[in-house]
């Protein structure tokens, strides 16, 4: 089979598959000379058995990424064995650091038959499931001392720099917290408000509880256990009702 036929059927494949999973999933190919584009995938494939064993044997030489809204990306690749179907991995997210992955599990890859649309099957039923369940870990891992909200409760936590740090479960909030001057990291989803200007900080604490409190929403400010809040911030921040004061205890 020509390189061009192997392309375009990895590319329409994916295509496919991608439409058949579920939450909106997007593909789009890798061909042969986005070289920096492949070596960086293959650095982020999250796998220690069937995909690393056949990257071992022969580099990435194309691929197609899927890709869900929340950041979520599976890689499909090639089989170079002879036999018919495609790999698909897991894709580890950017910029987490390494502590987080400690102890995690790899939602390892599998091996899928020539019809994808029996293949998106075995992906919600297998990969999915475990990739979804490793991502939550160390996406909650990343998240340190900051403790997770719920999706009627907001948890905000003062950080060492004098910021302001959350990790919100409704999209709602965070908008709120955006339309305040909150930033999203887009890998590990929580939400900082800089804490350089203390009156304009105070002032956007202010107002997010009573826009989050239209939306039923609560709100909770909390400080690490053996931190004080910085003595620079107005005494007069909100109300908020009391937190626990022990944080998110990281999975070993």
């Amino acid at each position: 089979m020509h390189d061009h036929d192997t392309s375009e059927r990895l590319a329409s494949y994916a295509d496919v598959l991608a439409g058949e999973l579920p939450d909106a999933w997007t593909s789009f190919h890798l061909p042969a000379d986005a070289k920096d584009d492949l070596a960086e995938l293959a650095d982020r494939i999250w796998d220690l058995d069937l995909v690393a064993a056949s990257l071992a044997e022969r580099p990435l030489q194309q691929a197609a990424v899927l890709s869900r809204p929340d950041g979520a990306q599976l890689a499909l690749l090639d089989r170079h064995d002879e036999r018919d179907g495609f790999l698909i991995a897991a894709v580890a997210p950017r910029a987490l650091p390494d502590e987080a992955y400690r102890a995690v599990p790899e939602p390892n890859g599998i091996a899928l038959a020539d019809d994808p649309f029996l293949s998106a099957e075995q992906v919600v039923g297998d990969l999915l499931a475990r990739y979804d369940s490793a991502l939550a870990q160390v996406r909650h891992n990343a998240l340190g001392g900051i403790q997770p909200s719920q999706p009627d409760r907001v948890v905000l936590t003062w950080q060492p720099d004098g910021s302001v740090a959350t990790a919100p479960a409704d999209d709602r909030a965070g908008a709120v917290l955006v339309a305040n001057g909150f930033v999203q990291d887009p890998q590990s989803g929580i939400y900082r408000l800089n804490g350089d200007d203390t009156q304009a900080q105070a002032r956007a604490l202010r107002e997010i509880g009573p826009r989050l409190d239209a939306l039923g929403i609560g709100t909770a400010l909390q400080h690490p256990a053996g931190r004080a809040a910085p003595t620079s911030a107005p005494a007069s921040i909100p109300p908020f009702p009391a937190a626990s004061r022990t944080p998110t205890t990281r999975s070993r």
